[in-house]
């Protein structure tokens, strides 16, 4: 189990200034960590526009809050980008990011990157890995839309919802959730067949090995990253917002068994090294 917080990662120099100094990317899950994705949390300013073609990748992009616009290049079509938005792109999807007002975000990689690549002129990074069959072309997901639609669940014995909004089905190599636990709730769980990577975005709460007893507090800007070796307790303060993607991805529709697992979906990446 690995707990990382947003300032440790910044003092080992995994925050990466970016785009002329418009733009900042904390690096909190990279190539070398074997989970099966890179994780990252950005910040975007006014003015940040760039045209990218992630070639080599799969990315997908959650928007926590500030606003901006997503063009498709190939086809002209735009997007609003405000706080709740998924958007996903692959090799085919030439697309302009334009920032309208600071924005915080998440994106998540596959094949992960290493974590020190930059740009190339077409707005690439370089090959990494084999790259997910993905879909066709690039989408945008609503996660008030899918709440609306009655795609959330509510798992952890009612505890805490979770809105899956990258599946299986999407073939990017992980899958991705926006979650929410009450305040008070506290689940024991056990990711035999996965390794998943938590960022807190939202509340306080701790999270506890069982193997040692050791815990660490949950607040904004902390991720823990857990696999199948990994029996832990995540107990909520207030209520908590959570990031949580899983490598394999999830279908879509599992639930917490006894043991706090969920069923298996895929081949388990290897994971960290040991020591």
């Amino acid at each position: 189990m690995l707990v990382r917080t947003v300032e440790e990662r910044r003092e080992a120099g995994w925050e990466k200034v970016l785009n002329k100094g418009l733009s900042r990317s904390v690096r909190f899950v990279t190539a070398a960590d074997r989970i099966g994705f890179s994780f990252h949390m950005n910040r975007r300013t006014p003015g940040m526009g760039r045209d990218l073609w992630y070639k080599n990748h799969w990315e997908a992009n959650y928007i926590i809050s500030g606003s901006g616009t997503l063009e498709n290049l190939g086809t002209g079509e735009t997007w609003p980008l405000v706080a709740g938005t998924l958007y996903t792109v692959g090799p085919k999807d030439r697309h302009k990011f334009d920032a309208e007002a600071d924005i915080r975000m998440i994106s998540v990689f596959c094949p992960p990157i290493h974590g020190t690549e930059t740009h190339d002129e077409g707005g690439a990074y370089p090959p990494t890995g084999e790259i997910p069959p993905g879909r066709d072309a690039m989408f945008v997901r609503s996660a008030d839309a899918m709440r609306a639609a009655g795609e959330e669940l509510v798992i952890s014995g009612g505890t805490a919802r979770a809105l899956r909004m990258l599946t299986k089905a999407d073939r990017v190599g992980f899958s991705f959730s926006d979650v929410h636990v009450a305040a008070g709730a506290k689940s024991d769980l056990w990711y035999k067949n996965h390794w998943e990577a938590n960022l807190t975005i939202g509340g306080e709460g701790v999270v506890t090995d069982l193997a040692t007893g050791k815990s660490w507090p949950m607040r904004d800007g902390t991720m823990h990253i857990v696999g199948p070796k990994d029996r832990h307790t995540v107990e909520a303060k207030t209520d908590l917002h959570v990031i949580s993607v899983f490598c394999p991805a999830l279908a879509g529709d599992e639930l917490h068994d006894a043991d706090g697992s969920l069923a298996p979906s895929g081949p388990i990446p290897p994971g960290p090294p040991e020591g």
